[in-house]
């Protein structure tokens, strides 16, 4: 078994389709694929540059509480990213960014844990893009950012391990960890959110 680390971004259940919109702005500009509609747990839609499951048809997720997505993803170059590169045909565009993919998105609409909230996890496809995920200070950036644009109150990066990073809370940038000294547990850190208990 290879590595498979995700970063999981926490967003108000109501800001999802808000997120996939400003996930939609870092996919790569020049790749060619039908574009995928997805519906809404409340009847809205979002048209997204991915793939759900390796297929461009509708999604109707205003019944069911996931969305899987296939994505690819631009990130700055740092040297991190540009080691997981290596001699690939990945010349950065303008703004200094490379497209890596895939990256497996699953949103989870109302997890147990904290139904006000949804999910948004971003799985690496191979144990190489995890490493890279740990290290890359360029890839932590584009997460928090993502998760600041979308109006989240959490950001995670999860190694595998009993303990996750916490890259972005209520807000600001933090580097913490769950558990730790500021949070015993996930149920602590969750006690933080605004509105968690509404």
């Amino acid at each position: 078994m290879g590595l498979d680390y995700s970063y999981e971004i926490i967003v108000p259940a109501q800001n999802v389709a808000r997120a996939l919109v400003e996930l939609t702005e870092l996919a790569p500009p020049t790749r060619r694929m039908m574009p995928l509609t997805v519906t809404m747990p409340g009847g809205d839609q979002v048209v997204v540059p991915f793939t759900s499951n390796f297929k461009s048809e509708p999604v109707d997720c205003s019944t069911s509480g996931r969305l899987e997505l296939d994505t690819s993803i631009m990130f700055g170059v740092d040297d991190t990213v540009r080691e997981f590169c290596g001699d690939r045909d990945s010349e950065p565009d303008e703004f200094g960014r490379v497209a890596i993919g895939y990256v497996y998105l699953t949103v989870q609409f109302a997890p147990a844990p904290h139904p006000r909230f949804a999910s948004l996890a971003f799985t690496a496809a191979t144990s190489g893009m995890s490493r890279m995920f740990e290290r890359s200070a360029s890839i932590r950036a584009v997460f928090t950012s993502l998760t600041a644009a979308s109006g989240g109150v959490c950001c995670l990066l999860d190694t595998e391990s009993d303990t996750f990073q916490i890259c972005w809370l209520n807000g600001q940038p933090i580097q913490d960890t769950v558990p730790g000294a500021r949070f015993a547990d996930y149920r602590d850190l969750v006690a933080v959110w605004p509105g968690h208990d509404q």
